[in-house]
């Protein structure tokens, strides 16, 4: 646990000082309800807002119409189960809600092959900025920063992962500055 303890000191710095936004939510609808209504109410602020998308709430669910209303009951036999997925929301949150910020997104995959193309595919049909690309497997130590002309990959040391060191502190460190540079190429 000491290791926890500078990041939760980093987290109340930012907290008090205004510049991390951190909402709280329970369920799907209201994930992307409460995205839409942050996306549209930032917007205004142009490429100074960073959506830093860390990762998909799921990509399958049950829409509340299709929930059961009460306990299902095991002597019915088995269960079937059809699921719909989740809507993607970078499209309308580039194109619509917040067309002049600065869009982070994930893509974790378990085949380290793919990785890079997928992560590309992902910036040309979203016409974001930037994906964090990261294997499975070696998703806390390694990752890779993918942007439509560049690939950086992070990597923590055997001795930072000894220090206790996380692989997010890397990335926001370079996301900052990607994000600053940014901002001067919009200004």
């Amino acid at each position: 646990l000491p290791a926890l303890l500078p990041a939760l000191r980093e987290y109340q710095r930012a907290t008090e000082a205004g510049a991390l936004l951190a909402i709280e939510f329970t369920g799907l609808v209201e994930y992307l309800a409460l995205l839409r209504a942050a996306a549209r109410a930032l917007a205004p602020l142009g490429s100074s807002v960073m959506f830093y998308l860390s990762a998909a709430v799921s990509d399958f669910y049950i829409p509340v119409s299709e929930m059961p209303e009460h306990k299902i009951q095991s002597s019915e036999g088995p269960l079937q189960i059809t699921m719909k997925m989740v809507p993607k929301m970078l499209s309308p949150l580039v194109r619509d809600w917040a067309p002049e910020a600065f869009v982070i997104s994930f893509k974790l995959e378990t085949d380290p092959q793919i990785l890079l193309d997928k992560s590309r595919q992902a910036l040309e049909k979203y016409r974001h900025q930037v994906v964090v690309a990261n294997v499975l497997e070696s998703r806390r130590t390694s990752v890779i920063i993918v942007t439509r002309d560049s690939q950086t990959p992070l990597s923590l040391s055997d001795e930072e992962v000894a220090q206790g060191m996380e692989i997010e502190e890397k990335i926001v460190s370079y996301l900052q500055g990607q994000h600053t540079a940014f901002i001067e190429r919009k200004g």
